[in-house]
């Protein structure tokens, strides 16, 4: 799925017309992201992971090594179930007011959730939470969610922020909600000021968790990443996230953080695509990529290979088998068994049909470049011709269904449900329910289908963790993808005195919304 828009915090200094801030004793913090300022609506799907700053949801992620729980927030407790699991009642926060001064109670939590719901909002995160039946106030403080079948991740769904009910009233496109750039939420911080490329988000002094020690928040759009590593360098910025090569730079002048993600890269491979949709060039590809020399010569190190969705850190769920092995002999044999010939340039074909395909990249996205390029370099070694083009997301989009695309994923990676469900299930017949990069390259397998619905029905974690390991066994044998790499998120730091939290397993939206600043409300000095 693309990058969305995140919150994005920069250590931010009192800037002057004379030179660069110096933010080591001062209480503001100014840090630049790659990521388009704006669009802070949870109904769009804006902070469904947590970690919206302006917004709190009924619970919060825990830190830790692994992949972390979940801990009240506007909840006073984490929620109960009745016996069948389909029942979850949860309580709710008293005294707690949103950044406009009205108050919260359960009717808020009510109000988000149908509206994430409502076909008419249109949600890229509707779909993922399709199992929730109905939401009802059982009281102004108690608030009941109906589930359509159990579902064992039902904590990830109460990650995202809470909007006040009068700011959903109005069923419409949740892209066109004046939340998108004026947000209204009960979180640490509130947005004061919003231009395209900076925003500043000052420290809510009446949150209900206690004010953060960082007053101030200033967010730069800063695309390029040679241009973001620039102005670290030049002292203007107090963190960013940078590529891991560009990052590496930095080791001898500032601290370079590396956290841990399930985040993945990977490339769709179209069903619909007479090349890239044949099973067995899908199988070849999936050898014939050097997913090490990637890690070593792209990410410098900074990562693991990726074979499916699911990383080492789930644990039971993940299934060591199911991966491939980078060889290519045994790519061409795939290839020649079934047909496809290499002709007098190298290039294979079969039935007059040359093995030629598109994988499309986001222009901004100068590892990505570098990926779709090493694939295709890997590609064109076994006689199969990879044409790269580097557009924008509105412009890639479009062709979702015709084109390879070089993705990520991996945008709630707190149970395995969330990591694996919307890239490997089978397509949605109304396109309206959630992302179009939802399972990208539109392959439908029923078997698949049917072990990620008993995974994520199944309350017994044996019986999930079996589900998922099959998953994997029926995915490795006819895949879908070409899933590369899963990332460490790479950042660089300037020194300070403000004691940090360690890091938690990030998903696939990184920025400066994570790293060291996940849980930035809680610094302390």
């Amino acid at each position: 799925m693309r990058a969305r828009p995140l919150f994005a915090v920069v250590f931010t200094v009192a800037l002057t017309s004379c030179g660069a801030p110096d933010s080591g004793s001062t209480d503001s913090l100014v840090l630049a992201d790659a990521h388009e300022l704006g669009g802070y609506n949870p109904i769009a799907g804006y902070g469904a992971a947590g970690e919206a700053k302006v917004y709190d949801g009924l619970l919060r992620l825990t830190g830790g090594a692994g992949v972390p729980g979940f801990a009240p927030a506007l909840a006073t407790a984490l929620p109960t179930s009745d016996a069948e699991a389909t029942v979850w009642t949860a309580p709710l926060r008293p005294d707690v007011r949103f950044s406009d001064g009205s108050a919260f109670d359960a009717d808020d939590v009510v109000a988000t959730y149908r509206a994430i719901l409502e076909p008419a909002s249109a949600s890229e995160v509707r779909s993922s939470f399709s199992m929730i039946d109905r939401v009802e106030a059982v009281d102004p403080l108690t608030v009941r969610f109906t589930l359509r079948h159990p579902y064992a991740a039902f904590g990830t769904k109460l990650l995202i922020g809470i909007v006040p009910s009068e700011a959903v009233a109005k069923p419409g496109p949740a892209t066109e909600s004046p939340l998108n750039s004026a947000p209204i939420g009960t979180g640490p911080y509130r947005l004061s000021r919003l231009e395209p490329t900076r925003a500043v988000f000052e420290a809510n002094e009446n949150y209900w968790g206690g004010a953060p020690s960082v007053k101030r928040l200033t967010v730069l759009y800063v695309p390029d990443d040679n241009t973001r590593a620039q102005r670290m360098a030049g002292g203007e910025l107090d963190g960013t996230s940078l590529p891991p090569l560009l990052a590496a730079t930095f080791g001898d002048r500032m601290p370079v953080q590396a956290n841990t993600s399930a985040d993945w890269r990977g490339v769709s491979l179209p069903e619909s695509d007479p090349v890239a949709g044949d099973s067995a060039v899908r199988l070849a590809l999936n050898y014939a990529v050097d997913r090490q020399g990637m890690i070593d010569n792209i990410l410098g190190g900074y990562g693991r290979p990726a074979y499916t969705p699911f990383a080492e850190v789930y644990g039971e769920s993940h299934n060591p088998a199911a991966s491939f092995a980078f060889d290519r002999a045994r790519a061409e044999q795939i290839l020649d068994g079934a047909g496809w010939r290499t002709g007098a340039d190298g290039v294979r074909a079969k039935d007059g049909v040359r093995a030629r395909f598109t994988v499309m990249y986001n222009s901004t996205d100068t590892l990505r470049r570098d990926l779709a390029l090493a694939f295709a370099s890997d590609a064109r070694r076994v006689g199969i011709e990879v044409d790269l083009e580097a557009l924008s997301w509105d412009r890639i989009e479009p062709r979702i269904a015709q084109a390879g695309i070089l993705l990520g994923g991996g945008s709630e990676p707190y149970d395995p449900d969330t990591q694996a469900y919307n890239t490997l299930h089978s397509p949605l017949l109304d396109p309206s329910a959630g992302s179009p990069y939802d399972n990208a390259s539109r392959h439908a397998d029923p078997a698949i289908d049917a072990q990620l619905e008993t995974a994520r029905r199944s309350t017994d974690p044996a019986v999930r963790a079996a589900a998922y390991r099959e998953v994997q066994s029926l995915y490795a044998k006819a895949p879908s993808h070409v899933f590369l790499v899963h990332l460490d998120h790479t950042y660089v730091v300037k020194e300070s005195s403000w004691k940090m939290s360690g890091p938690i397993l990030e998903p696939h939206a990184h920025g400066v919304t994570w790293g060291p600043w996940w849980s930035l409300q809680n610094w302390t000095r």
